[in-house]
């Protein structure tokens, strides 16, 4: 789905070198999210950005505020932060795949570039703190096997098995 309100006219940049355009957007881009950390699709992503014409090319300078979601990887708490990504990339009529983005006729399409930011931004796997211990242990105790006083008797049917020894005797 192309969104219209990303898609900015560069025709009088691209007639006058080091001419310059303030971009100030704010959108919402549905569908980002990876592994647990995810942006609401109806969250609002500010953009406020510097359009640039350069010999040939369109730069983009600026930032993009992200709000997003996530469960905390240690107690799965919610949590919700906002990044703020930085963009400086390049336009081109002829772009270099992966390094550069193309100029479609006279207009810059501002979707791919902040799509990129975001994902490759949020968190992989997120922490409510620095220190959270995770779940509280007297709610969810946490229990290794051989060290719990109180563990259950084993299943006797496997009791034969207790009693072989593999020594090299």
């Amino acid at each position: 789905m192309v969104h219209p309100i990303l898609r900015i006219g560069v025709m009088e940049l691209r007639r006058r070198p080091g001419t310059q355009r303030d971009v100030h957007l704010s959108t919402p881009l549905p569908g980002l999210a990876v592994t647990g950390a995810r942006v609401r699709d109806d969250a609002e992503l500010e953009i406020d950005a510097t359009l640039e014409s350069i010999d040939g090319a369109v730069t983009l300078t600026g930032t993009v505020l992200v709000p997003w979601t996530a469960e905390c990887r240690r107690c799965l708490d919610d949590i919700a932060g906002t990044l703020t990504v930085e963009l400086r990339e390049v336009f081109e009529v002829r772009p270099i795949d992966g390094e550069t983005y193309p100029i479609d006729g006279d207009e810059v399409d501002l979707e791919p570039v902040v799509r990129d930011a975001a994902l490759l931004n949020l968190p992989l796997a997120a922490l409510c703190r620095p220190d959270c211990g995770g779940p509280v242990p007297d709610e969810l105790p946490v229990v290794v096997a051989g060290e719990a006083p109180d563990e259950p008797p084993g299943d006797p049917r496997w009791d034969g098995l207790q009693a072989l020894r593999f020594d090299a005797d």
